[in-house]
């Protein structure tokens, strides 16, 4: 039996996408549940609760890295089945947390156990597929981590009418049941001669991710010249210059510059770092705008948000099936026009007057199809560029620039609120997200010119 299960690809992506799909969920999902727990915690206000979001992906951010390279040395199915554990029992705590600082605690704690999860779940579906199918496999693995992603507000909605804490429990049989399946359905793979994982580059760049986000986040009430936020810039500048500085020195470094020597990963790293910027920025702010401005219940503003993810997962498929017959780079441009304009949209229409259907509808279907063209096609880069050695490593490099987009798209639309939530505040934010729209496509574009680059670069067959 464990012979069957280990040669059915197909259970392999039913596994990896699972928990790619918890660990991406719970980036978003407490979005929704702010209004709850902010009324659980009396006196917290939208900077503090943001680090509930921020403090999850800054240590996502700083963990991938490290996660992936410990992946390729001591084996991607240990490490994956080590973080599902940590995020599953990180989301207990969550669960039971007493207090604000408990609480971001705790998701600290889960996004370690999310780090080790995200890049060896994708190096895992690499080696699992031959490379004629493993667009397809990626474009239905990026489709749940898309779909999970943007169903975090109408699952968050429907979990926090019976508890906010029910946002983190809902983790736990879905945790278990893939701790149960994963020594039989998952096989071992691993890079003996990868080395230990330069930790103090890790420390920098948390530190550096971590300061900056502190510093952006606070400056709206401290003051832009306030010695706590100037510090922030200064310790954030320097912890980012010393990950890069070890990055150069270190035979296993954080970050992972010999591959980002590739044009086509280092711009498929740019354009994650954009777009998530401005994804992150649409899922935090549209929830805001919903719940504030139209006066929605949580449970109406979070079902509200239900076109989008399926939109997304559609268009998702069928880009997995385009395989290689169309490089990232034109989907990437497409999908960076059509996220700009269903945002344009929102500007356009939405005003304090409740109208979903002409106003919000149509821009979630658009910003949707952008999700599911951009998100499929840049994570498949990784396999398409780089050998079976270091898909570990590049895939880390994808989800760390992911992690930091979303990072600073959230944390710079709470400066672009400046605690002001009103209409013209909203229209400032979705200008943001317009910019990183069109900055994306134009990654895209880039990234078409790069086709022949892509052509030479076939990817090492993995053997069976």
């Amino acid at each position: 039996m464990t012979r069957k299960l280990a040669d059915r690809p197909g259970m392999v992506l039913l596994l990896v996408s699972v928990a790619t799909f918890l660990a991406s969920l719970d980036l978003f999902i407490v979005n929704i549940a702010f209004p709850d727990i902010r009324l659980a915690f009396p006196g917290s206000d939208l900077a503090t609760m943001s680090w509930i979001l921020n403090g999850y992906t800054v240590m996502f951010a700083a963990f991938l890295a490290p996660a992936g390279r410990l992946a390729d040395r001591y084996g991607r199915r240990r490490l994956f089945l080590i973080g599902v554990a940590i995020f599953t029992a990180a989301s207990v705590a969550c669960a039971a947390a007493g207090s604000i600082p408990m609480l971001v605690g705790s998701r600290a704690l889960q996004a370690i156990g999310a780090a080790l999860v995200m890049p060896t779940s994708l190096a895992l579906l690499l080696t699992a597929f031959p490379a004629a199918k493993r667009s397809a496999a990626v474009g239905a693995w990026s489709a749940v981590g898309a779909m999970a992603a943007a169903l975090g507000p109408p699952v968050g909605g429907l979990l926090v009418e019976a508890s906010w804490r029910w946002v983190f429990l809902v983790n736990l049989p879905i945790g278990l049941l893939a701790l149960a399946f994963g020594p039989f359905v998952l096989r071992e793979s691993k890079d003996a001669t990868t080395g230990v994982p330069d930790l103090l580059g890790a420390a920098g760049l948390l530190v550096g991710v971590g300061a900056l986000t502190y510093s952006l986040v606070e400056a709206p009430d401290d003051g832009w010249r306030s010695v706590g936020v100037l510090g922030g810039f200064v310790v954030g500048a320097a912890g980012l210059v010393w990950a890069v500085y070890r990055a150069s020195r270190h035979p296993v470094p954080v970050l992972d510059l010999v591959s980002l020597k590739v044009p086509t990963l280092w711009l498929a790293c740019l354009g994650m770092i954009l777009f998530s910027a401005g994804f992150a920025a649409m899922v935090f702010g549209n929830v805001l705008f919903l719940t504030g401005i139209w006066h929605n219940s949580i449970l109406v503003a979070g079902l509200s948000q239900s076109p989008g993810p399926l939109a997304v997962v559609v268009t998702s498929i069928l880009v997995g099936k385009l395989g290689h017959r169309v490089g990232p780079g034109p989907k990437v441009a497409l999908g960076g026009l059509s996220f700009g304009l269903g945002t344009t949209l929102w500007l356009i229409n939405l005003d304090v007057t409740p109208d979903y259907f002409a106003g919000m509808l149509p821009g979630q279907l658009l910003t949707g199809i952008g999700v599911g063209l951009i998100l499929p096609s840049l994570s498949a880069v990784v396999g398409t560029v780089l050998p079976p050695d270091r898909w570990g490593a590049g895939s880390s490099m994808i989800n760390t620039s992911r992690q930091i987009g979303v990072v600073l798209g959230t944390a710079i639309l709470v400066v672009v609120y400046g605690g002001a939530q009103d209409l013209a505040a909203f229209r400032h934010g979705w200008v943001f997200i317009v910019i990183v729209a069109l900055a994306t496509a134009l990654t895209g574009a880039l990234l078409a010119t790069r086709r022949n680059a892509i052509d030479h670069h076939q990817p090492v067959a993995v053997a069976a």
